[in-house]
């Protein structure tokens, strides 16, 4: 076998040499694209009644008055922290364009966060200045003082509307009792930002300096902040635009953008490769209930989206929803967590369209592998390496495995992780001559393509053989009545680990009973579960990935309830 037998795979003009000379900083290459593009619809965001535009143009004016802000009214300089604290709004990548011009390092932050998480991610990044949306602000108030935060800029969610419509949507806000809480902080104004009239001055900014600190999910351990520098982040958009140059930055797409853009899928590519390519994105400010991300689909002609399992598993029991893709929709791009098997069936039953699935972690900013977008994809598999992107199937002694096998997926290329910010032992354990030890069990078939098993972590033992939470979740999902499912190893005297089954019905009428004989007819027995636990909705994370963890946590405050033998 070749050591990259996916090159031969790969789509039709695609090279695994890939040109860098355009790998300087975010904030050149996103000014050079709205110089490109200039009066172009580069984003657009529905928010109530209104619906926000801005062109490649206004996209690079509010982006420079912002920095020069930062710079003139606030002292931000090159390398400082700035918390980014924002939901899918128009001052989202604004705010991102401005921190990235003045040489600071942005640390995005989630909306959603409790005080506990907020407290832990700004002490760690040491960040000193943070925009953060006005109806949070108390949260912020309660753990200020233990920060080193001294600069806070604070933002409506119309402040992108003109003057009467912004009027009106304050009264709209309070109306639904959507108040700005009372709180002690002084704070800046993002509309002050946007109407500075100071002298912006660029400093130098070369590829090894940090633009990120992205934290980590924080799903199997406390969260770490990955230092991604703006050679890794455009070095992977770099290598991901190589690989879809023939089908997607020559056409004027509209890419449905409900994911997150404090997360590294969204912000890496949503946000910053598809503005490179000039395309038109679409921010959801929030996405659930999922009537709102169907009134998306009906006033504007989306062509690309991206989500994960959970979002398409939605979509697809949305009535109606086929009926909003047809004509429109050519690719749907999943990530940040397995696809279940019967999501991507039913989504190609009701648009006609496959998943296009990929794979990447927030340490390698984030894209390593990707499906073929050209027809050739494999249902299961996350597609070949990126170009310029190497992966290796390893045993824990780092020698590879057969193609076939299972074994550790280790990558190195120009997109992994600098390391994990003030923790260098952490670094060591994942970051090994060079190579990111992504701690995900894979497999390679002959033809290069990739094939996740599952977490490391978050394999199961039972009586010697390895049982991986996916396959157990996918069975699972293959029953008709089945909405979502998570899998968990719980301690069992017999065989030290048995699974654990948590269920999230799509009919009511589902039993126990229908599961173990579903189980019993598609899993060998000591996979099948012996515990099955039905809930109303399952853990997730802030991009919808099912939080095992908390499961883990959940069931052992519990007293262990006995099971029954499949």
């Amino acid at each position: 076998m070749s050591q990259k037998p996916w090159v031969k795979n790969y789509p039709e003009g695609c090279h695994d040499k890939v040109d860098f000379a355009e790998v300087t900083h975010i904030a050149d290459q996103l000014q050079k694209a709205c110089q490109t593009f200039g009066d172009k619809r580069a984003m657009s965001c529905p928010i109530a009644f209104f619906d926000i535009h801005m062109t490649f143009t206004e996209f690079n004016e509010n982006a420079t008055r912002f920095a020069a802000f930062l710079q003139n009214e606030l002292g931000i300089k090159k390398g400082d922290r700035v918390a980014i604290m924002l939901p899918n709004l128009m001052q989202f990548p604004v705010v991102f364009f401005g921190v990235q011009k003045v040489g600071a390092i942005c640390v995005n932050t989630n909306p959603l966060y409790t005080e506990r998480e907020m407290l832990h991610q700004f002490k760690d990044s040491g960040a000193e200045t943070i925009i953060i949306l006005d109806l949070l602000i108390d949260k912020l108030d309660h753990i200020i003082k233990d920060t080193k935060i001294k600069n806070v800029v604070t933002t409506s969610i119309g402040d992108h509307l003109p003057f009467f419509q912004r009027k009106l949507m304050k009264v709209l806000l309070k109306i639904k009792k959507q108040n700005v809480p009372n709180h002690s902080i002084s704070v800046h104004q993002y509309r002050a930002g946007l109407e500075s009239t100071g002298e912006f001055k660029s400093p130098t900014i070369l590829p090894e300096d940090l633009a990120v600190i992205q934290y980590t999910g924080g799903t199997t351990g406390v969260s770490k902040g990955a230092m991604l520098t703006h050679g890794n982040i455009l070095g992977d958009i770099a290598v991901v635009k190589e690989y879809i140059k023939k089908e997607i930055p020559n056409a004027k797409h509209t890419v449905l953008t409900a994911l997150p853009l404090y997360h590294i899928f969204a912000l890496t590519v949503n946000y910053l490769t598809f503005l490179l390519c000039g395309q038109h994105i679409v921010l959801v400010p929030k996405p659930i209930p999922i009537s709102n991300t169907l009134k998306v689909f009906k006033k504007y002609p989306i062509t690309v989206m991206t989500g994960v399992s959970t979002l398409y598993n939605t979509l697809n029991n949305s009535p109606g929803f086929g009926d909003l893709t047809k004509g429109t929709l050519q690719f749907a791009v999943a990530g940040g967590m397995a696809l279940h098997r019967e999501v991507a069936q039913s989504f190609k039953k009701i648009t006609g369209l496959n998943i296009i699935e990929g794979f990447g972690l927030t340490e390698a900013s984030p894209a390593t592998h990707l499906n073929p977008l050209d027809g050739r994809e494999r249902l299961g598999s996350i597609g070949l390496p990126l170009p310029g992107t190497n992966s290796r199937i390893v045993t824990e002694d780092g020698k590879d495995v057969p193609a076939g096998e299972v074994g550790e997926l280790v990558i190195s290329g120009p997109q992994v992780m600098k390391g994990y910010w003030q923790r260098p032992d952490e670094t060591a354990k994942t970051i090994k001559n060079g190579e990111l030890w992504t701690g995900d069990m894979a497999k390679m078939d002959e033809d290069g393509f990739f094939y996740i098993v599952d977490r490391k972590k978050d394999m199961i033992l039972v009586s010697g053989f390895n049982v991986y939470p996916n396959e157990i979740e996918d069975v699972l999902c293959m029953h008709p009545k089945v909405m979502e499912a998570a899998a968990i190893g719980v301690e069992d005297k017999a065989s030290g680990e048995s699974v654990k089954a948590y269920v999230v019905k799509k009919d009511p009428s589902l039993t126990e009973a229908e599961l173990r004989e579903h189980c019993r007819e598609n899993l060998t027995g000591y996979k099948r579960p012996r515990v099955y636990e039905f809930k109303t909705e399952l853990p997730k994370s802030n991009i919808g990935k099912v939080l095992r963890r908390h499961l883990k946590d959940e069931n052992e405050k519990k007293t262990p309830a006995a099971g029954k033998t499949a």
